[in-house]
């Protein structure tokens, strides 16, 4: 059974940094993509970043250039660096796998960290 705990969600002031930790229990690890999405009061969810097994990454445009998503497989461990945070960024932070089964994709998440970013 995989479980993703999510850490290193703060409050911070606009312009500063953060980095997110995704702690990964799973036999599979090196062989998953993973990714990070956000929701904010009232939004719908959407992702921010992910990164696939062989470390090819994308990223929502609003972040490019400021977040860097990244993976250790040795550690089972994906992070989110977020650099010049700004108030828009302010969210709950979600880590999330996938996996299909009999042609149906299976979203898993952990229970979220929040971001706070003030003015």
């Amino acid at each position: 059974q995989v479980q993703l705990v999510e850490s290193g969600g703060d409050l911070v002031q606009a312009g500063g940094s953060l980095r997110l930790s995704c702690t990964v229990s799973s036999s599979t690890f090196s062989s998953a993509d993973f990714g990070w999405a956000r929701q904010a009061p009232g939004k719908h969810r959407e992702v921010v970043a992910s990164i696939s097994s062989d470390g090819a990454t994308n990223y929502l445009d609003s972040v490019k250039g400021r977040f860097t998503i990244s993976r250790d497989n040795a550690q089972n461990m994906v992070y989110l660096q977020m650099d010049n945070l700004q108030p828009e960024d302010t969210a709950v932070y979600y880590c999330n796998t996938w996996f299909h089964r009999a042609g149906v994709r299976v979203d898993l998440w952990g229970q979220g960290t929040q971001v706070t970013v003030s003015s």
